[in-house]
């Protein structure tokens, strides 16, 4: 008997040890969800404990323009923020860490493809946000053309080796910035471009160029098809959902420690992508400005109305402010006798150098100070259209490396419908993000068109001619009725007869 209890111990025992084994090895994907629906919620807890501030729409000291990728940022940057904003108040650029104070007054304009976590480095309470987005799939399409476009000009090398290596000579001789140092591009060219090599190397071994494809887009013997682009690791990590991390704050360039394990959880659980987009949702309320890429006319109206209007007007007031100063300097330094001034050498150069200094940054801001938004929009006109023909110069001259593809939006019609519908299930949160923002841009320009018709109007009756324009609205409004009653009256009389 002893033995039959043995057994049947024994049995009992492997059976709890097997069960404690399937719930082992099943617990760590449940616990996994749980960790990071719990990471994920207390970020967005954090990053929505914050009321919409109720001036939003006014401009702040600081303007931060998040330029999310293939928006038109750069045209905006040129030609808007440039004619308004002089070089000296432009803040340094920052690509890959922090490169300058943001609170040094002189710091007033910020432009770069930064996530939002930006500003956890800026003084929130004085600084401004703006930004562009862009329909998801345009902006896919676009990423993927750019990253090719950018990577063939390094089709004139031999080899991989000597590209890379002429690359990094080229970017330590420049003053400025490489493209090889803007997120996301210093992620995706390096590779793009590694892969043209392959492909070409490929060709030549084969001793054939002949080239099969299926258009511009599935060019597998030149560069890598679209199709594969969009289900590559890097494209996950970087390009889909894109706007949406970035005005999260999220992306694989974020400031925020947390953000990264974010990230991860709500691409590896997509259902915790929601959170992510209710955060980026109230980061479009609260921004000074939300433009749309494809309503480019209305989105580039409303930025000169709403954002240059306002940059100009503090333009102006910081103008009179150091107008004032200047004069006050100049009053104090004629009270000075001339003993004062002999014996007080530094006093004397301090006074020379603070009016010195006021009369240079007012002559630097002549050209700023006299602009106004009817100059800031024709200038903007002129300013696009020699940009769009270098680009366009540019882009020819890359994609001549590559012939036959020819990157057009025939070519795009072409693509097949699984692979449109592949990105934009891969862009779900995109899709969402831009659909809102639709909305936020249809609101304010509806009141930036009423704001201006109500100015207009204005201005139309308490100018100089107000009063004689007055004039002639009530006398013609007073012959038009005066023509009804007539007319009504004899309509009157023929049917009394």
């Amino acid at each position: 008997m002893r033995w039959v209890a043995c057994i049947l111990r024994c049995s009992m025992l492997l059976m709890l040890l097997g069960l404690a084994s399937i719930l082992a090895n099943a617990s760590p994907i449940k616990n996994d969800f749980g960790h990071c629906e719990r990471v994920v919620k207390k970020w967005a807890f954090s990053s929505l404990d914050q009321e919409l501030k109720e001036d939003r729409h006014t401009l702040r000291d600081l303007l931060f323009f998040l330029h999310v990728p293939r928006t038109g940022g750069r045209t905006y940057f040129h030609c808007f923020l440039k004619k308004v904003y002089s070089k000296s108040l432009e803040c340094p650029r920052s690509y890959d860490k922090l490169r300058f104070d943001p609170s040094k007054p002189k710091c007033r304009l910020l432009v770069t493809h930064d996530d939002y976590s930006m500003m956890s480095k800026l003084p929130n309470h004085r600084t401004s946000v703006v930004t562009i987005l862009r329909n998801p799939v345009d902006r896919v399409f676009s990423t993927y053309e750019f990253s090719v476009e950018v990577a063939a000009r390094f089709l004139v090398h031999p080899n991989l080796t000597s590209a890379t290596q002429m690359a990094g000579r080229l970017r330590a001789k420049m003053r400025g910035v490489s493209t090889l140092d803007i997120w996301p591009w210093k992620y995706l060219v390096p590779w793009m471009r590694e892969d043209l090599f392959a492909r070409r190397d490929a060709r030549r071994q084969r001793g054939s160029d002949d080239i099969k494809s299926s258009g511009s887009y599935d060019m597998n013997e030149i560069f890598m098809p679209l199709h594969e682009y969009i289900n590559t690791p890097i494209a996950h990590d970087i390009v889909h959902n894109g706007a949406t991390f970035q005005v999260a704050g999220l992306t694989n360039n974020s400031y925020l420690p947390e953000s990264h394990e974010v990230r991860h959880c709500v691409q590896k659980y997509k259902i915790l992508g929601e959170h992510v987009l209710q955060v980026a949702k109230k980061r479009l309320d609260n921004m000074l400005y939300v433009g749309l890429t494809e309503e480019h006319k209305e989105s580039a109206t409303m930025f000169a109305n709403v954002v240059g209007a306002q940059v100009i007007s503090q333009q102006r007031a910081s103008a009179m402010s150091m107008e004032n100063v200047a004069n006050e300097n100049s009053e104090q330094s004629s009270l000075l006798s001339d003993s004062e001034l002999e014996n007080d050498d530094h006093q004397n150069s301090s006074v020379d150098h603070n009016a010195s200094q006021v009369a240079s940054t007012e002559n630097g801001e002549a050209t700023k100070q006299n602009m106004t938004v009817e100059k800031l929009m024709e200038a903007y006109e002129v300013c696009i259209s020699s940009l769009r023909k270098e680009q366009g110069r540019r882009r020819t001259a890359s994609l001549k490396r590559i012939s036959p593809a020819n990157f057009s939006k025939e070519g795009r019609r072409h693509v097949p419908e699984v692979v449109l519908q592949q990105i934009k299930s891969l862009n779900s949160l995109d899709l969402e993000l831009y659909k809102y923002a639709q909305d936020i841009f249809a609101k304010q320009h509806k009141h930036t068109m009423e704001k201006l018709f109500a100015i207009k109007w204005d201005s139309m009756f308490n100018n100089s001619d107000g009063a004689v324009l007055w004039k002639v609205f009530a006398l013609a409004t007073t012959l038009i009725l005066l023509f009804l009653f007539v007319n009504s009256r004899r309509r009157t009389s023929k049917i009394k007869i």
